[in-house]
């Protein structure tokens, strides 16, 4: 096997199971807040935060992602990752609205218990 498409492999299911933990962090946020889990919630953002700190730091891509692109010439939305193409081109949008909703979410059950 070719070790460039072997590291990309690789990569991409890093990146994936990465990806999948900081989604799960995302959606778990409301469900933890609408439970009264409140600092379990707080904590998911602290989390989530962290990855946005590493997100800004890197100009908005995830470090896997230009290790990948040592891998490969492929520049689709999807290359680092296996995600369909149409979530890996929109992930930032929809899964920043879901946090920025859950974060709100969680304020107002923090504020009116």
């Amino acid at each position: 096997m070719d070790p460039n498409l072997a590291a990309l492999r690789t990569i991409k299911a890093l990146h994936t199971l990465v990806w999948a933990a900081f989604a799960g962090c995302i959606v778990a946020i409301p469900v933890v807040a609408w439970q009264r889990e409140l600092r379990a919630a707080f904590v998911l953002i602290a989390v989530v935060m962290i990855e946005v700190g590493v997100l800004f730091a890197n100009r908005m891509r995830c470090p896997l992602t230009d290790i990948a692109a040592r891998h490969t010439g492929d520049r689709r939305a999807n290359f680092d990752i296996y995600l369909p193409l149409w979530l890996a081109r929109w992930n930032k949008h929809v899964f920043g609205t879901l946090f920025v909703l859950g974060i709100v979410y969680t304020l107002f059950r923090w504020r009116f218990p």
